[in-house]
């Protein structure tokens, strides 16, 4: 019996890394799940390599930055499942054009914000209403250890649209408790994507802070069993919870 057995889920940027490790362990534990991403391609190939496994799996093409997408990508959701139990924001990342506030663009700045922050906040929007039919419910969103902490080399962009979904998290949390729908965010540390591994060939200062990792750097699927676990049943009692899955990162 698998620990999401008879629910659905929806989980935003699944076209790669951590997303797309979410969209394969949910569902090989009993989650029908949408792939949503902005690729077209990663959101199939994630499909695809779900459905090898005996995935009951969809991609639907969204833009989470867009509200008229997103919206219809949760009434897909919908229509080809019948319902929506689990919300897993995890569309987001920095680029390298980040910095400190001095230096960062304007652009780059209101880039992060509406792929990071306004991202979960209309993928809420729309998909929470549907979790309240449902009867209740998961929602993880996923902030990072640098809105916990301040790291030397600037990433304020990203900084500030992470530190947002911390706060977000935290008021849904309140909000739509009365709905029984838990809201928990997971705050990664450096995780070995394809993007990070290529941030960590190119920026010397993200390179560095990857020795306060004490447990070493973690996977993807490290983070998907993170998010599995407050997606399921076993964390019934846990809400308004900030999960560093860092390897310690913000230990010290």
């Amino acid at each position: 019996m698998g620990k999401l057995d008879g629910k659905v889920a929806f989980i935003s940027g699944s076209g790669s890394g951590i997303g797309r490790a979410a969209a394969i362990l949910f569902s090989r534990e009993g989650a029908k799940v949408v792939v949503a991403d902005i690729s077209r391609e990663g959101g199939e190939r994630t499909t695809a390599m779900a459905r090898d496994l005996g995935g009951d799996v969809t991609f639907v093409h969204t833009d989470v930055t867009e509200p008229a997408s997103v919206q219809q990508a949760i009434a897909e959701t919908v229509r080809t499942y019948g319902k929506l139990n689990v919300l897993y924001n995890n569309a987001g990342g920095s680029t390298a054009q980040d910095g400190t506030v001095t230096e960062v663009s304007i652009e780059e700045f209101w880039r992060a914000i509406r792929l990071d922050l306004f991202g979960t906040f209309l993928c809420s929007k729309y998909g929470i209403p549907e979790i309240i039919k449902a009867g209740g419910g998961a929602v993880i969103n996923m902030t990072s250890v640098v809105a916990l902490a301040g790291m030397k080399g600037g990433r304020d962009a990203y900084t500030a649209a992470k530190g947002g979904v911390l706060s977000l998290t935290r008021s849904m949390a309140v909000n739509y408790a009365k709905h029984q729908i838990r809201v928990n965010a997971i705050a990664p540390g450096a995780i070995m994507t394809e993007r990070v591994k290529r941030f960590l060939a190119d920026d010397k200062a993200v390179a560095a802070a990857t020795g306060k990792h004490l447990l070493g750097l973690g996977e993807p699927e490290d983070i998907a069993h993170t998010a599995l676990f407050l997606a399921s049943d076993e964390a019934r009692i846990i809400t308004g919870a900030i999960v560093p899955a860092d390897s310690g990162w913000t230990a010290w």
